[in-house]
């Protein structure tokens, strides 16, 4: 059983009305730079921009099924669709081979791609709150890398090659993701404070030894199997059989919503530990739940689709700018914005260079290295 994160279980107060505490908490959580850290947040508010976000990544969904080697038309997707949820299947040929295309490979992999993507996004919002910077990221820190150690140490004794065998592989993510979190912890630690350049120094250290760890494993495998690994750890999201997406998919959602109940417990604990305890937080065991919930859902994300870097650090942030640094919103507003990010991101890998295909780890590396580097130049007065 996991243990408890103090009082973060308790019911959370109306928004409108939040006590005198949780709402200066809520004010002085806004560390950062955003247009809107003054605002309210309100009923009105939360639903309005979690509305908004809702029907765009239903809308950029349609766009992502449409778009591949084979263009299907909205029509077409619409009325596959409905008959594969309401009637038999059409007798068409040509509509049952691009059936085949939708449902088998596209839908699944839209869904996959967004799921991931909001998982990361949600992660990094919460090792950024726990670590109070923008920078902390499940790639950036080494967390990745130690759950794709893991995976890839499942697979060199063959876990993995049978369907039973596969669902011990975010087991194996879990253990080494959360190995690199308690390895990070332990060696940027200094009295109650984490700080960010000790943390980003673990990180990197972590990321070097875990990735040559990698690449031995990788080099004593059979050929065919070696290919398959170097391809597996620059990300992909091949399309997975729905029993495997719809356990992975209760796996990956059972860990959202253990995280959306955190979001008190973040907003009092960005602002340090030790207004935390005043406020009556039982910090070490918040810290630990949440650290092991991040370890959980990043081992899961990486046994399935590989190390896909950037996406829990930049879009908590950019959402953070736009919304505000209230955990309430950020927390569900970026896991809808990081898999919409991730949708789009695979569709481009697909499509870009067709006949070839990208790997989508690629893609977001493009758009995060230079985000990276924005944060640690231009607004490196932030993260010390």
């Amino acid at each position: 059983m996991m243990p408890s994160a103090g009082h973060s279980t308790s019911p959370a107060p109306a928004l409108t009305s939040p006590s005198p505490t949780i709402a200066q908490t809520n004010a002085q959580v806004s560390e950062y730079d955003c247009p809107f850290q003054g605002a309210i947040l309100t009923p009105s508010r939360w639903c309005a921009v979690m509305g908004t976000l809702s029907i765009l990544a239903l809308l950029l969904a349609m766009v992502c099924l449409q778009l591949g080697t084979q263009y299907i038309g909205l029509g077409k997707i619409l009325a596959l669709l409905s008959s594969s949820v309401f009637g038999p299947a059409s007798d068409n040929e040509a509509l049952r081979t691009t059936g085949v295309i939708l449902l088998q490979v596209r839908l699944p992999r839209v869904f996959l791609g967004f799921l991931v993507g909001s998982c990361l996004a949600s992660v990094g919002v919460a090792l950024q709150a726990l670590l109070r910077n923008p920078l902390a990221d499940p790639y950036v820190l080494g967390v990745s890398s130690g759950a794709a150690l893991g995976v890839a140490i499942a697979v060199l004794f063959g876990i993995g090659t049978t369907i039973l065998a596969l669902s011990l592989l975010p087991v194996c993510g879990f253990a080494g993701g959360l190995v690199a979190l308690l390895v990070i912890y332990r060696m940027a630690a200094t009295s109650d404070r984490l700080p960010i350049h000790s943390v980003l120094l673990a990180g990197v250290i972590l990321n070097a030894i875990f990735s040559a760890l990698i690449m031995f494993i990788t080099s004593i495998m059979e050929p065919n199997r070696s290919f398959g690994m170097m391809a597996w750890l620059m990300g992909s999201l091949t399309a997975p059989a729905y029993p495997v997406l719809v356990a992975l998919s209760a796996y990956l959602l059972l860990g959202l919503v253990l995280l959306l109940k955190q979001v008190r417990v973040l907003n009092v604990l960005a602002l340090g530990e030790e207004p935390a305890r005043s406020l009556g937080i039982n910090t070490e065991g918040a810290k630990r739940f949440i650290f092991l919930l991040s370890a959980l859902m990043t081992g899961a994300v990486v046994s399935f689709s590989g190390m896909i870097g950037f996406i829990g650090m930049i879009i908590p942030h950019a959402v953070r700018l736009v919304l505000g640094a209230d955990h309430r919103l950020l927390l569900p507003a970026s896991a809808l914005v990081g898999g919409m990010f991730l949708m789009v991101a695979d569709t481009i890998a697909r499509t870009a260079f067709v006949p070839s295909e990208v790997p989508v780890g690629v893609i977001t590396a493009l758009a995060g290295g230079p985000f990276f580097v924005y944060l640690l130049v231009w607004r490196k007065d932030r993260l010390a």
